[in-house]
């Protein structure tokens, strides 16, 4: 994909990697980049910031109306939606332990926003006979979030569901590609490794950690590639392959570094 004169939404698109997206989006030629957050006077300030092509909404992605509505108002502006981006993700730094509300919202935010987009956006892109998902799903998708159950499952889920989207619908001319990067420098990592949150200090530990606009560069680089996995961390894909070559290998060694930094 090119982003010249391309409609663009954004979910979660206020701050950390969505806010580097809307950015380079603009930055790229594209002709609209829609900020979508459930924070809306952040999304403006985003929106403001990346110039006169970008418009925001407040938008909780764990309504399917409010999505509905925002695809549907912003094919009425624009004509169309090129390229969504669900991008909004919540952790819970926690195990077993989490209560099923702390599950639900998780699965809801991490998996459901992405079924609730794909039913929106579909018809119409189907009908033209082309469109792109973007789905941020994290490394935690194809490796594991250590301190997160919730979390590893989830992104696992979808991981899962944007495979199956490009798997069903790329013949009929939907892009489909999942985002998965390891540590990057936003308020998610930030937050968790003040709390001293192991998950948060396992990333840490395991390789660079990138910044938003690092990452939106690898996002480019991939779109103009149609690549589904989008590896911001190239080591991911090594750690992917080893897992799946030794998966008791791969878990022994992730065991080993848990004890190191609980020592």
């Amino acid at each position: 994909m090119n982003l010249t004169d391309r409609v663009v939404v954004i979910t979660g698109g206020a701050g950390g990697i969505g806010s580097a997206l809307a950015r380079r989006f603009a930055t790229e030629g594209a002709a609209a980049v829609v900020v979508a957050d459930l924070d809306a006077d952040a999304a403006r300030a985003v929106a403001d910031g990346v110039g006169p092509v970008a418009h925001a909404a407040a938008l909780d992605v764990t309504d399917e109306e409010q999505v509905r509505a925002l695809v549907a108002d912003t094919e009425r502006r624009y004509g169309r939606i090129d390229l969504f981006c669900a991008n909004a993700g919540v952790t819970t730094s926690g195990g077993v332990e989490v209560d099923d509300a702390g599950w639900d919202h998780a699965w809801r935010v991490n998996v459901l926003s992405h079924v609730y987009a794909a039913r929106a956006v579909l018809p119409a892109m189907l009908t033209r006979g082309g469109g792109y998902l973007l789905h941020t799903c994290s490394a935690a998708g194809v490796l594991t979030a250590v301190g997160d159950a919730a979390y590893t499952t989830t992104k696992h889920a979808a991981v899962g569901f944007a495979e199956w989207l490009s798997v069903t619908y790329r013949d009929q001319g939907l892009r489909v590609s999942a985002l998965c990067p390891q540590g990057v420098d936003t308020p998610m990592l930030a937050e968790g490794l003040a709390a001293g949150h192991l998950g948060a200090r396992v990333i840490a530990a395991s390789g660079a950690v990138l910044s938003p606009d690092q990452v939106a560069d690898s996002v480019i680089a991939g779109l103009a590639e149609e690549r589904f996995l989008i590896l911001p961390h190239p080591e991911v894909a090594a750690y992917a392959l080893r897992r799946a070559e030794d998966p008791d290998g791969w878990q022994a060694g992730l065991r080993k570094l848990v004890r190191r930094l609980r020592a």
